[in-house]
């Protein structure tokens, strides 16, 4: 079985700064090893970074055109949380910091989910899983 230690999602920005600005907003650190005028590495936890890239850094990564997110979905990137109120919270972060909310909260039981866009049109989903449904 293939394994990997690390997931690096590479994203398109208009604004380095501004997309810094927004997820420091919702409480996340940056690798500065990864930092230049052109690119931030946002880190989420241990494993997970996603590198926020100018359109035009980006289009260096890839021979096909950069998608625009807000006509077009290509991915949509879920973190899981460790709580509905890390859910809720993460959400209303984003609100005050420029994103919108993608689709309203969704309590399924087994888990519960909310969702945001970026202000560079990238979906965000957050969600938890509840330990305690289905025991008795």
């Amino acid at each position: 079985m293939t394994t990997h230690t690390h997931i690096f999602l590479s994203l398109a920005v208009k604004d380095v700064q501004k997309s810094v600005a927004f997820f420091t907003a919702l409480g996340y650190g940056f690798n500065p090893q990864f930092a230049s005028d052109r690119s931030a590495c946002v880190v989420f936890g241990d494993t997970v970074s996603v590198m926020l890239t100018t359109h035009d850094q980006f289009a260096k990564l890839s021979p096909l055109p950069v998608a625009d997110p807000f006509k077009t979905k290509e991915i949509l990137i879920s973190l899981a949380c460790s709580s509905r109120a890390q859910v809720d919270d993460l959400v209303q972060k984003a609100v005050a910091a420029g994103g919108t909310i993608f689709e309203d909260a969704t309590d399924h039981g087994f888990m519960y989910d909310h969702s945001f866009i970026d202000p560079d049109g990238h979906g965000w989903g957050l969600f938890w899983m509840n330990p305690d449904h289905g025991q008795k």
